[in-house]
């Protein structure tokens, strides 16, 4: 499949990286590839320079939004909260006309400090307001309660043994997420419903960043129980 990955940071290369491993045909997009290419500092969370890491990853192609959301089937949100809408601007209404947005970014507000707070909150989310922005594409939100190591890698922790969500309105849309879920090693896939779901996704971000601070590691994952009928 030709998969679009908006956005070169951490989510966005450890997704690409996991995707061209499963065969899949991955361009990345950003809004200036030249400048991108050519980045020698490293980015908030520490880690290889854009340019140190595509050097290891020349299966990865890097274009602008617009060439990476034309070239894709399925088009992956990886972008910062703050910048998705501009970016899927960037990449056009015309190219992501019926497409499915794979929405795994959170609306974090840095403005503050730290910790960030969710911007949509409660009566909104940032799945809805891709889903209103972009009306014929097909939005579905999902990953964005976990790291990107446990995104691409459940395995990692509990031998796979948590959950992931997905929300949104088309349910072909969905069944195309939860098949590239299933593939990346995802067994407990939950669909919460219609993209307004994607309400209580986000809100778990809140909780997760306080865990983060109690815990010390960004190895961890909800996991539902279920009552055994």
């Amino acid at each position: 499949m030709k998969i679009a990955v908006l956005g070169t940071g951490t989510v966005g290369r450890t997704l690409s990286a996991a995707l061209v491993k499963l065969g899949h045909e991955v361009t990345l997009g950003t809004r200036d590839p030249e400048s991108t290419a050519a980045r020698s500092v490293p980015g908030r969370t520490g880690g290889p320079t854009f340019s140190e890491w595509h050097a290891g990853h020349r299966d990865v192609a890097l274009g602008t939004f617009a060439e990476a959301a034309g070239n894709g089937e399925v088009v992956v949100n990886a972008t910062t909260g703050a910048g998705t809408l501009s970016a899927l601007g960037a990449a056009g209404a015309a190219r992501l006309h019926g497409k499915v947005i794979m929405d795994v970014a959170n609306a974090l507000d840095f403005s503050q400090g730290m910790p960030p707070v969710l911007n949509p909150v409660n009566t909104d989310s940032l799945g809805e307001r891709i889903q209103r922005a972009f009306p014929d594409a097909r939005v579905v939100k999902t990953l964005n309660t976990m790291n990107a190591g446990l995104m691409v890698d459940p395995q990692r922790l509990a031998g796979g043994d948590h959950s992931v969500f997905v929300s949104g309105d088309d349910a072909s849309a969905k069944a195309v997420v939860k098949e590239l879920l299933e593939s990346l090693g995802h067994r407990d896939i939950i669909d919460l419903g219609d993209i307004t779901t994607a309400r209580g996704a986000e809100m778990v971000l809140p909780l997760w960043l306080r865990l983060y601070g109690a815990l010390g590691t960004l190895d961890f994952n909800i996991k539902v129980v279920r009552a055994v009928e």
